[in-house]
């Protein structure tokens, strides 16, 4: 890699010409036009250059080039454009491809900070990691000799990933154990799923969430789909999804509209309208669907929500989505860099734009004060296939909607001190933790010891106020720790009272798509008799 002035250079090549790329894709290039466009741009860039060259000679301390041009001058003059174009550096870069591929390869396990520490938070069932007897709760203290203090978590991580069939020594410090604990594990390719989890959460009755959109969703999709067998009614979870992969969204939309189906249509000032249909379709599987969603909520998910309700074929619970409807187009650059750039807008079946307004908005406002887009009376309003109302701007509006739970003062810093994960990895040193396990009074009974040592404070009216939090937090915890997070999850999922609600809106769901076939049948068989009396 380069390095000093040489390096330096060259970074203020690459932003001269992605200043120029983004000036031939953005400029009206018609006669004297093109030439004053031309001329703005080439001293545009002169005076950039003088600047930068101002700054590294100046400045009061050595110029970090790498700063200066990733994380100042490039995101800035993107962010001009919108706040969804962006700038990958060369470790971003590398981390996007690792998600859009599906996989890594390093030794299988999440970590994360606990009291200044890293720890394992879980090892992946099957991993390298699960299969050399590295618990949740362990604190990395070396990986390969070298100290973790003052270390991030994402610098741990990083020196945990390698080639596959490499070996990485970890050490260890173990709740119950005198000495800290060594392990040599040997590095292999470890699969990243966007089907974090399914099961059949009532009898019939498929339970799946999709944490995001890479090229191994669909994929995945379809084989959580077949694992149910013959499914009564589904809960697609796509809350916390930010989206990803077009294409993997429309693949996934696909499985459950009728063949021919717009899924979703885009079009943009260089790019020509597209539009996606259902290609294979659900083969007539018309089992009722309910999607969960929330802030969180973006992009490729809002797709698949957006075309399962503008066609009616499942009802929309949660929380207002997130409402970006911008297509990034990712053009790698030099020096393994990427760039990922607004080149269309996307439009739902019915032909809404999701997107929210964010002209002379702070980055803050656009992504976490959001009230304005939602109580809009202006928004743009189209119709469902049968007739129903939907709303632009401001993301997918829910059919019911269902508001994530407040949490208290006292739930807040029982999250803060990681209590329910501290309790479990004690928990378990000396209780055996079976299948059938339940949180009973002698358990909460325990935990009111263990939060009395911790100096947590609370009060029996805050204990029972949410009691079924408590043994909901408690059980997945100890599920995680003893049978991997996959358990611990569908403890948590079945406790939801988001996913509950969703069970319970199932008939609703079936109602509205058998409404919706009728009304799309009766509006057919209008039009033939029309025709035929001409």
């Amino acid at each position: 890699m380069l390095r000093g002035p040489r390096r330096s250079l060259l970074l203020v090549v690459l932003v001269v010409l992605l200043c120029g790329f983004l000036g031939a894709l953005f400029g009206q290039r018609v006669g004297s036009t093109s030439q004053a466009n031309d001329t703005d741009i080439r001293e545009s860039l002169r005076t950039f250059s003088q600047v930068y060259d101002l700054v590294e000679q100046n400045y009061a301390e050595p110029v970090n080039a790498d700063k200066a041009i990733y994380n100042g001058a490039i995101p800035g003059m993107l962010r001009v454009l919108d706040p969804h174009s962006n700038f990958f550096d060369p470790k971003s870069y590398s981390l996007l491809r690792e998600e859009q591929v599906g996989k890594y390869y390093g030794v299988g396990m999440q970590v994360g900070p606990r009291n200044n520490k890293v720890i394992v938070i879980a090892p992946f069932v099957g991993t390298p990691a699960y299969r050399a007897g590295i618990h949740p709760g362990d604190i990395i203290i070396s990986v390969d000799g070298k100290p973790t203090d003052n270390l991030s978590t994402t610098d741990v991580a990083d020196m945990l990933k390698g080639p596959k069939g490499t070996q990485v020594r970890i050490t260890i410090l173990r709740e119950g154990t005198e000495k800290p604990l060594e392990f040599t594990v040997t590095r292999d390719e470890i699969p990243r799923y966007s089907v974090d989890l399914h099961f059949l959460i009532r009898p019939g009755v498929g339970y799946m969430h999709v944490s995001g959109f890479q090229e191994t969703t669909d994929k995945e999709v379809q084989e959580a789909l077949e694992s149910f067998g013959d499914l009564k009614g589904l809960i697609l979870d796509l809350r916390q999804n930010p989206g990803g992969l077009l294409n993997e969204g429309v693949g996934v939309a696909d499985k459950f509209l009728s063949k021919g189906s717009v899924i979703v249509s885009h079009h943009g000032r260089s790019s020509p309208e597209k539009v996606y249909r259902a290609s294979h379709g659900n083969g007539g599987r018309n089992y009722p669907i309910v999607v969960l969603v929330n802030r969180g909520t973006a992009s490729a998910a809002e797709i698949v929500a957006g075309a399962i309700q503008d066609h009616d074929r499942g009802l929309i619970v949660g929380e207002n989505t997130f409402g970006k409807g911008l297509v990034q187009t990712v053009y790698p650059l030099s020096e393994n860099t990427g760039l990922a750039l607004t080149t269309a807008k996307y439009y739902t079946p019915s032909g809404r734009l999701i997107q929210r307004d964010y002209s002379g908005v702070s980055l803050y406002d656009y992504y976490y004060n959001r009230e304005k887009e939602e109580n809009n009376p202006n928004r743009e309003v189209k119709m469902t296939d049968s007739g129903r109302p939907v709303y632009g701007g401001g993301g997918i509006t829910p059919d019911v909607k269902v508001t994530t739970p407040k949490q208290n003062r006292f739930q807040d810093e029982l999250l803060q001190h990681y209590a329910f994960f501290n309790f479990a990895k004690r928990y378990v040193i000396n209780h055996k933790v079976p299948k059938i396990f339940e949180v009973d009074d002698q358990v909460m009974s325990d935990f009111r010891k263990f939060l009395d040592e911790q100096k947590i404070a609370y009060t029996e009216v805050e204990m029972q106020e949410v009691n079924d939090w408590l043994r909901s937090n408690i059980k997945t915890e100890l599920f995680i720790d003893s049978f991997g997070q996959q358990e611990g999850l569908k403890v948590r999922a079945e406790s939801d009272p988001q996913v509950q609600k969703a069970i319970e809106m199932l008939p609703k769901a079936k109602e509205l798509a058998e409404n919706a076939r009728r009304v799309i049948a009766e509006r057919s068989s209008a039009r033939e008799a029309a025709s035929s009396n001409r």
